[in-house]
């Protein structure tokens, strides 16, 4: 499956599916907000929480490609990521973009 935030894949003909998505909502650990919260009186990265986020984009990414696949998409254009807080301590990790297939020539 290719994935690619452009609107074309270079030689290459494509006829749209439609929107594929996929997300997942992750929340704090409280050992791991503790230690964060000591973490912001120093200043640096918060590590834990970039894992966090790096594994919920990952896991949207998953979600998103097995919509398209069951489409018959052979990729997946004009990718996006967004995220959003959905209560206190709880973030959406959303991917989404455009189902294509390649047209034959």
């Amino acid at each position: 499956m290719i994935l690619t935030t452009t609107e074309t894949i270079s030689g290459r003909e494509l006829e749209t599916l439609g929107l594929v998505k996929g997300s997942t909502i992750q929340s704090k650990n409280i050992g791991r907000d503790i230690m964060s919260g000591l973490k912001t009186l120093v200043g640096g990265e918060l590590q834990s929480y970039t894992a966090m986020m790096n594994e919920a984009r990952a896991l949207a990414t998953k979600r998103m490609v097995e919509e398209a696949q069951s489409l018959g998409a052979d990729a997946i254009v004009c990718v996006r990521y967004a995220s959003s807080a959905v209560m206190q301590g709880a973030a959406e990790v959303m991917a989404y973009g455009t189902a294509v297939t390649f047209k034959a020539i």
